[in-house]
């Protein structure tokens, strides 16, 4: 995760001018409520350093790790892993959070908020005390070496400023009905029961997707879930883990297979790849990566495949600093590419005509 944007995530919420005020000030009470959630999740008070190995050693390698001794702010050569802006609106407050990948996950990222707006719900008070603190204690394959030594010499060897070309993003809002109406029709299709509301959606926006791009029949195609392994592992991780313990679960086949079978056996498809990633497999993928490591490039992604992002899971929507639920959460700029839930303006229009995608879409709206 070193060469991937920062997690971006905003929360909004709506704060009637009739409401009652706090007594302290909101910006003072955020940010002291931050500093008290920070002494639970202390990685993200650290920092990132760049170590090379003793001249004894190969001098074409080094590791990066997170230093949290000495909080460094930013002044224009040390990055935080954790930047909050936080801006008050007429009738409301906007939460932005940036949060950097090699520090957390998605998991992480959304125990980190749903805590530190349990803190600010209580006015700050009891600090010391949290109702699910997370596990720092870091987790590795048991028989590989806790030092990983990249293959570079230099940092500018594997970071990549990567810049997306101009991207139209909509949203797609789905009610309960329709997702329940999608979910029952995938496992109707392919005479199952065990196909999940999550990956019958993702099977329609892959076909979809692909509809909408007019690739050629034989080209080979993928969807891409980015998958937890706490619960996959043997023994599991708590389910608090503070850290990365994710992998990308890909289902591949051709265009013409995927758009001239129905909803169910893409669904099944995807979800045979998703009930193969097992304990073994997550082991097997880590003990490669250390003999030979590579770093995920944002660039990569190729303009015929799909990546579905975040999860259903995440309680983005149970962070109550204390004015009740967020009205909305949007995302930053970062990690977005072609394929990751927005498109080209183009492939966008065919989409929003695509009948299948739209008869589902068409019972809650478009945004």
């Amino acid at each position: 995760m070193l060469s991937v944007h920062y997690i971006q995530k905003g929360l909004l919420f709506y704060t009637p001018s009739s409401q009652k005020q706090p007594s302290t000030p909101i910006v003072h009470l955020l940010k002291q409520s931050l500093s008290q959630a920070l002494a639970h999740f202390f990685p993200l008070a650290g920092h990132l350093k760049t170590h090379h190995p003793s001249s004894s050693s190969s001098s074409s390698s080094l590791y990066v790790f997170i230093d949290c001794n000495d909080v460094v702010y930013y002044d224009g050569h040390s990055l935080p892993l954790l930047a909050v802006q936080v801006t008050k609106l007429i009738d409301g407050i906007f939460i932005g959070c940036s949060f950097n990948h090699v520090v957390g996950d998605g998991t992480s990222f959304t125990h980190f908020l749903n805590m530190w707006s349990e803190i600010t719900r209580r006015g700050g008070e009891g600090n010391d005390c949290i109702s699910t603190p997370p596990t720092t204690q870091r987790w590795f394959c048991d028989h590989n070496p806790s030092l990983v030594h990249l293959p570079f010499s230099e940092a500018d060897e594997f970071i990549e400023r990567f810049s997306p070309p101009p991207l139209r993003e909509i949203i797609f809002h789905f009610t309960t009905k329709s997702i329940a109406q999608l979910k029952a029709k995938a496992n109707k299709e392919c005479n199952s029961n065990i196909i999940s509301s999550f990956q019958a959606l993702c099977a329609l926006v892959w076909r979809s997707v692909t509809r909408a791009r007019k690739l050629s029949s034989d080209q080979m195609t993928s969807c891409r879930l980015a998958a937890g392994n706490q619960s996959r592992l043997q023994p599991p991780l708590p389910p608090h883990y503070f850290g990365n313990c994710i992998q990308t679960v890909t289902t591949t086949t051709t265009v013409a297979q995927l758009l001239s079978n129905d909803l169910g056996w893409v669904g099944w498809l995807v979800h045979q790849s998703v009930a193969t990633h097992t304990d073994a497999v997550v082991r097997g993928t880590l003990y490669a990566w250390v003999k030979a490591p590579i770093l995920n490039h944002l660039s990569r992604s190729d303009g015929w495949s799909m990546m579905m992002g975040s999860s259903p899971r995440f309680d983005m929507y149970g962070n109550d600093f204390g004015w009740g639920r967020p009205v909305a959460v949007p995302s930053g700029y970062a990690n977005k590419f072609d394929g990751k839930m927005t498109s080209y303006p183009e492939f966008m229009n065919a989409l929003e005509l695509d009948d299948e995608f739209m008869d589902i879409v068409s019972h809650s709206g478009v945004f």
